[in-house]
């Protein structure tokens, strides 16, 4: 039985109905009655079925002009300091762009529940390669790093993998969302909840897993009417100002905000302020970062272009770009060469980064990864579950 993809892969167009039938290019989801179960670069390596074939450009736009945002602001990180505008750019692009992926991920889990199919999905695709990747960015810290110390621990996620680990629970989790009747409330107290608790810990980063989850579970809520509204025109016009006013003010608080605020991977006490204020800014971060995503959403071509086809590969991308990062970091590139944190340098970092995060999405590569993002482990289900 024949599953729509997930926030990594491109989506299918849906049957035209008598209803509602938008012009394509103002049509952005065609996935939202057969959303799957897990993030893959399957349809770069495996054929289709006919009726699949046709795919609707917006949400491959989306996730590829998202996770190119997320290798820059990882490159931007070691070079940024000593300079405020950099910081300023870095604080903008961090308040919505894991919120956005966050958001679409959830709208691509709308269908989501415990039946063997979905669950054997959800396995290879999303937890497979948590353990993969996890256990490979430890052993590159450990040699390409000289850290012997380092240790391989699936509780503890390192650097980018929590997000496989937290779209998993997240998943796993559907089924409640979709039962209550006020979903998005509970999960912003839960936030709330989660930023003034130091004692979660960080196993399985849940403190991220936790104060992100409101954005997932708004994603389980959008309908395609949802998308069509934030594209309109005067949507666009108003995220002008809103990206200009962002910017100004980002700039403005750059020297005194903690960054700790856009991670979310820590309570309010563990990065020494007030318990209060760990509510206050769950809510604040909540309603910047939806604010700008709705910007960014807006702004996203809806037609086909040159970098439609990568959408499928960004689970590549982004498992793999990390290790660009963390190599040159390793290798004292950014201590090396100071003049990377000058202008020019900033410019260099950012087209060296949105380059080769673009290569890592090529189908060529999604192929050759496929065991690793996707593998084919029909000998650990049984037979029965297949189709079901």
């Amino acid at each position: 039985m024949f599953q729509a993809p997930s926030v990594f892969q491109r989506a299918p167009l849906p049957p035209a109905t008598r209803e509602s039938e938008p012009r394509r290019e103002q049509t952005l989801t065609a996935t939202a009655s057969r959303p799957a179960a897990g993030p893959s670069a399957r349809d770069a390596a495996a054929p289709m079925p006919a009726a699949a074939k046709k795919r609707d450009p917006y949400f491959d736009n989306v996730k590829y002009l998202a996770i190119v945002l997320v290798a820059v602001a990882h490159a931007w990180e070691p070079v940024m300091d000593g300079s405020r505008a950099t910081r300023a750019l870095y604080m903008i692009v961090y308040t919505f762009h894991m919120p956005a992926f966050i958001l679409i991920s959830g709208y691509f889990s709308r269908s989501f529940d415990m039946t063997p199919s979905k669950v054997k999905r959800l396995i290879t695709s999303v937890a497979v390669p948590y353990v993969l990747f996890e256990t490979a960015y430890s052993l590159f810290k450990r040699y390409a790093d000289d850290a012997p110390d380092m240790a391989i621990s699936l509780i503890d996620p390192f650097f980018l993998t929590w997000f496989l680990i937290a779209l998993f629970i997240w998943r796993v989790t559907t089924p409640i969302w979709r039962t209550l009747r006020h979903p998005l409330p509970v999960a912003l107290a839960i936030a709330m909840l989660a930023s003034v608790s130091p004692d979660i810990g960080d196993d399985l980063d849940l403190q991220r897993v936790l104060q992100f989850l409101p954005f997932f579970v708004l994603g389980l809520l959008m309908k395609p009417e949802h998308f069509q509204l934030v594209r309109r025109r005067e949507v666009r016009l108003l995220s002008l100002p809103l990206f200009a006013g962002a910017l100004l003010f980002a700039y403005w608080i750059a020297p005194h905000m903690q960054l700790g605020w856009l991670y979310r991977a820590n309570s309010a006490q563990e990065m020494d302020a007030p318990w209060w204020s760990g509510a206050v800014m769950t809510l604040a971060m909540f309603g910047c970062a939806l604010a700008l995503t709705i910007g960014f959403l807006a702004w996203v071509p809806g037609r086909a272009r040159w970098f439609t086809a990568l959408g499928a590969g960004t689970i590549c991308g982004y498992l793999l770009h990390g290790f660009l990062i963390k190599g040159a970091e390793y290798a004292g590139l950014f201590d090396r060469y100071t003049w990377l944190s000058d202008p020019v340098g900033l410019v260099v970092v950012s087209l060296t980064a949105a380059v080769a995060v673009t290569l890592m999405c090529t189908p060529l590569v999604g192929r050759t990864l496929k065991w690793a993002t996707e593998p084919d482990m029909k000998w650990a289900f049984r037979k029965d579950s297949a189709g079901r």
